[in-house]
């Protein structure tokens, strides 16, 4: 299976100490050089720089097609863009990512798109952790990830939580 990771997915698992199941889930991930350069901007490294950089199982790739990466860029961060150019390049089985334009653009695209939430729901749905709700609150108090009301109930719902 072929999975590209926009930042999102990676800085907030690392926040809540799940990394772990991108790999227990996925097995390998491919990000874009952007992303990597998102991990390490503004001279700082964020949540996940220092998993990403430890892991074997994370290749980081250059995107051949920078005509579609300049396009994607006039709506979407360079992460974004990159990530989702990257997994049109590899046609991805899946592309990581949570920012509801970046996920559109993906579907239009295409592209299967699981965000964070998803992850952690298929980690339950695997029996890789017990609860996802204890997840989500600390996706939203300790990581500051956006989460709506209405996802945060979806997801216990569908967790059958």
């Amino acid at each position: 299976m072929k999975v590209v990771s926009d930042t999102s997915p990676l800085t907030n698992l690392a926040a809540i100490g799940k990394f772990h199941l991108l790999r227990d889930l996925y097995g390998h991930l491919y990000i874009p050089t952007a992303v990597w350069q998102e991990l390490n901007a503004l001279g700082r490294a964020w949540p996940g720089c220092e998993e990403v950089a430890r892991a074997d199982w994370i290749t980081t790739m250059d995107v051949a097609n920078t005509t579609v990466v300049a396009a994607l860029c006039e709506h979407l961060d360079p992460g974004e863009a990159e990530a989702i150019a990257l997994a049109l390049e590899l046609q991805a089985d899946l592309v990581l990512l949570d920012e509801r334009e970046g996920r559109h653009t993906a579907q239009r695209l295409g592209l299967r798109v699981v965000g964070v939430v998803g992850v952690l729901l298929e980690a339950k749905a695997r029996g890789l952790v017990k609860s996802v709700r204890p997840l989500l609150d600390d996706l939203r108090h300790k990581a500051g990830f956006y989460l709506s009301d209405a996802v945060y109930t979806t997801a216990l719902r569908w967790a059958g939580e």
